[in-house]
């Protein structure tokens, strides 16, 4: 029955925290998306995504986008129409940055983090960021082609330690296990 299946065809990320204590900065986390090329899955990528952006084609985009976690349920949601992305892409990386306008900031300094990867009512993935305390950022999610073309999903939580522009450039490199 394998050769009917379609893959992962459309998936929302949902990310979740509390608001800083009173009198603290804001705490700020981005979700953010990278797609890569068939000709070089694993280099730089072909286009990111993130807080006023979206992909050129639009299946890639921020749904809601929170500065400080304050609200009811999920404060930033992404959604992938992997279905309608074109076949010149192999990959696509998804992660989670905190923002470091306050000073240098990790996962552990984060109130009540939550992350939600689902497609429809399937859930693929949750996550409170507890195996990356001591990151700055953090890919939560890869989908990918199979040799059919189909995407997809591979789970794993991997920290960085990088500024949001250097975590960006480096997110889809492959990891170590």
């Amino acid at each position: 029955m394998s050769g009917l299946s379609k893959g992962i065809r459309k998936v929302e990320v949902a990310l979740k925290w509390d608001p800083s204590p009173a009198g603290q900065p804001p705490t700020d986390l981005d979700i953010v998306a990278a797609t890569y090329g068939t000709d070089d899955p694993y280099g730089a990528p072909a286009y990111v995504v993130h807080f006023d952006s979206r992909s050129p084609d639009g299946t890639i985009y921020l749904n809601r986008d929170s500065r400080d976690g304050r609200g009811f349920g999920w404060d930033e949601v992404m959604t992938l129409e992997l279905e309608r992305l074109s076949e010149r892409y192999a990959r696509v990386v998804v992660g989670v940055v905190i923002q470091q306008g306050y000073g240098s900031r990790t996962f552990v300094n984060v109130l009540g983090p939550g992350l939600r990867i689902r497609e429809g009512y399937t859930v693929l993935a949750e996550d409170d960021f507890g195996g990356v305390l001591g990151a700055t950022a953090a890919t939560v999610a890869e989908f990918a082609r199979d040799e059919a073309g189909s995407w997809v999903f591979r789970p794993g939580m991997h920290g960085f330690e990088d500024d949001p522009a250097t975590f960006t450039r480096t997110m889809g490199r492959a990891h170590q296990s």
